[in-house]
């Protein structure tokens, strides 16, 4: 009979191979689908970019710190050779520390005290022969071009103007900026201060507290390279103030001799500026002495050029490859492309620290960098 046995019906349709299109298989029903780590790649994704946006607001946040922070740490690096020295000689790390900046301080305060005494003279001198500058000017205009100006109308009119009572309300409302960015210097400067103390008064815990981390072959290149960074920035700074010293004596000299007013405290500006301002320091030292030498007698303003620029070469030559050569020895293209770099990155800050930081990764490789001689003729 038809429907009996093994022998299959003609009239009902064969089963589906597994896996065919109608088959229900879960395993391959679920790989159609989304992909399971599909969901923590866009979790892990999020947590990542939210990360990423706190460090760029606390970084933002603590740029201002992180930046007092490197001063201090060059400025401990400079004072530690007369730190280490006092310690060495009984005198408590603390003490030592104070003193030194105790001391630069007071170097810093006669600096200021010195220019600003010359800076309120010269301001009250010019105050007190104003009206005769300006008459002297309206009598050479008459003369020059023939016209007919009157020099008390003239100041009548200056005085009583819009834009004078407009600049005195501007100057009035803008006392308390002035007074919030003074107040701000003032708390930037007591930071800087306090990290400089801590960073030197606690040089040795703080090596010995970075190495504790460290396996023993890291811990001795550490240290190496703050040998190195002390040695470097120490002998940058140690060596301008040397120059710094020679060049206040020279200038002083000179000054005195021609009889120029305020020779000390000009000389101290020579000294000082032309060192320790990077690249333009030397004009800008120069500029000053010229003009009140200029506004005494045009001749000795000339002998006063004559002797900066002369002087300049000197020390150019001669005397800065003598004191520089055993403590910093940069190229001066090594020198500026690197002043033009920290001032790109830190604004003035990063102009002033960019040759000892620049001295210290130079001879941080100089150390680590093994050099061979070069026979090729084409060399």
């Amino acid at each position: 009979m038809a429907g009996t046995g093994d022998t299959p019906d003609p009239a009902t349709p064969p089963a589906p191979p597994p896996g065919g299109p109608g088959s229900h298989d879960t395993p391959r029903a679920s790989r159609a689908g989304m992909p399971r780590w599909l969901p923590r790649a866009l979790v892990l994704a999020l947590v990542l970019i939210a990360c990423y946006q706190f460090a760029h607001w606390a970084f933002d946040r603590l740029i201002g710190l992180l930046v007092n922070v490197l001063i201090s740490f060059f400025c401990a690096v400079a004072i530690e050779p007369a730190v280490a020295w006092m310690a060495t000689r009984g005198v408590r790390r603390g003490v030592a520390t104070g003193l030194v900046i105790f001391l630069v301080l007071a170097a810093a305060a006669g600096f200021v005290l010195a220019l600003g005494s010359l800076l309120v003279d010269q301001i009250g001198t010019i105050v007190r022969n104003l009206p005769q500058y300006v008459n002297d000017i309206v009598m050479w205009i008459n003369r020059t071009f023939g016209s007919h100006l009157d020099a008390d109308r003239l100041k009548d009119n200056v005085l009583h103007s819009d834009w004078v009572r407009t600049y005195l309300a501007n100057g009035a409302s803008s006392v308390w900026g002035l007074s919030a960015t003074v107040i701000g210097t003032v708390f930037q400067l007591f930071t800087v201060l306090l990290f400089t103390f801590y960073f030197a008064a606690d040089g040795p815990r703080l090596r010995r507290s970075l190495c504790s981390v460290l396996p023993p072959a890291r811990q001795s290149e550490v240290l190496r390279a703050w040998e190195i960074a002390v040695a470097k920035t120490g002998g940058y700074l140690y060596s301008r103030a040397l120059m710094a010293l020679i060049s206040g004596v020279a200038h002083y000299v000179l000054l005195q001799a021609l009889g120029v007013p305020y020779a000390p405290a000009l000389a101290v500006w020579v000294g000082l500026v032309s060192q320790f301002i990077p690249t333009v320091g030397t004009y800008l030292a120069g500029a000053l002495p010229v003009l009140i030498a200029f506004a005494e007698d045009p001749w000795d303003a000339l002998w006063v050029l004559i002797f900066v620029v002369v002087y300049q070469q000197f020390e150019n030559y001669l005397l800065q490859p003598r004191i520089t050569a055993r403590t910093v020895d940069i190229h001066p293209a090594v020198a500026f492309g690197s002043v033009v770099a920290g001032t790109a990155l830190l604004g003035a800050v990063g102009a002033l620290i960019a040759i000892p930081a620049t001295a210290t990764l130079q001879g941080f490789f100089a150390a680590y960098v093994r050099r061979y001689e070069v026979d090729d003729p084409r060399a």
